[in-house]
């Protein structure tokens, strides 16, 4: 028996609400296995994982599918933004910068929708909005402004920018997922993401300046592990379920929940802290989103 509309909008919340929990604790999972591990064994590895998981379930995805022509164009605009392009740019993000910082430039992404939404799907854009968009635009510069390098950090100036160039790809895998979701069952969409993300990283492995692991560490293979079966399989697929049943605009609004659960956990598991300035930064961008999101 099919859930009520009702049910299925409060499914869809609490889909989104668990995927942002998941994607903050990925910023940890990140930092944790970037200390052993090469960036780029780290996000194959991810990836490599996340597809395995998917071979077991693949007769069932298969049976899901009802490809309609010419969709592969923008299947692969979406694979491309996000995991290939959107990966890279985070995990060089997190290299630079700290855990808290990276999930607090996440905010910036429903922003960023509502523009993608206003310039192409010609959705009306409200002056609060832009005000708000302002405002928290502001406040990611002034935080990036105010950090420092540390051993954790060695360039957060350089890692923010990264992390937002992330959120640019995000945002185009958001639009053209919220179209895919109307033909595709969500967890196959996040399968292809896997596929498509394990046939781009797996060349980049031997690359001159890629290093391969000569150890084994049990920690950060776990942690590479969380990032594949948990993180790719459980967040990406909550959220194209949220995304399926809900507004792109306002599942992209939970976003904002990131950057308050990142920042908990950075300091609860990683010891991170905030100066005061940072703190007053981290609450104007907070403040701009509430506003544009109004």
């Amino acid at each position: 028996m099919a859930p009520s509309p009702k049910g299925q909008s409060r499914l869809a919340q609490f889909a989104l609400i668990l995927a942002m929990v998941l994607w903050a604790s990925s910023f940890i999972a990140l930092k944790f296995a970037f200390r052993t591990y090469d960036p780029l064994v780290v996000i194959f590895g991810r990836m490599f994982i996340a597809s395995i998981c998917f071979l077991m379930i693949g007769r069932r995805l298969a049976q899901t599918l009802h490809y309609r022509k010419g969709d592969y164009k923008l299947i692969l605009f979406m694979a491309l933004c996000e995991p290939c392009l959107y990966f890279l740019f985070e995990a060089k993000a997190v290299e630079n910068t700290t855990a808290s910082q990276a999930g607090l430039i996440t905010a910036m992404l429903p922003i960023l929708v509502m523009i993608a939404a206003g310039l192409i799907l010609k959705e009306r854009i409200t002056g609060r909005s832009i005000a708000g968009s302002i405002i928290a635009v502001s406040g990611v510069c002034w935080l990036t402004l105010l950090s420092s390098p540390t051993a954790d950090a060695p360039n957060p100036l350089l890692g923010n920018f990264l992390e937002f160039l992330a959120m640019v790809c995000a945002t185009g895998y958001t639009i053209a997922l919220k179209s895919l979701t109307e033909r595709y069952a969500p967890f196959f969409l996040t399968a292809i993401q896997a596929f498509a993300g394990c046939l781009f990283y797996f060349p980049l492995l031997f690359l001159p300046g890629t290093k391969l692991p000569t150890e084994f560490h049990l920690g950060p293979a776990l942690a590479i592990v969380y990032l594949g079966a948990i993180i790719t399989l459980g967040a990406y697929g909550l959220y194209n379920y949220g995304l399926k049943h809900a507004p792109a605009n306002k599942a992209a609004s939970y976003v904002n929940l990131i950057p308050v659960f990142s920042v908990i956990m950075g300091w609860l598991l990683l010891g991170e802290t905030f100066t005061a300035g940072q703190t007053g930064a981290a609450v104007v961008v907070m403040a701009g989103v509430y506003l544009s999101q109004r």
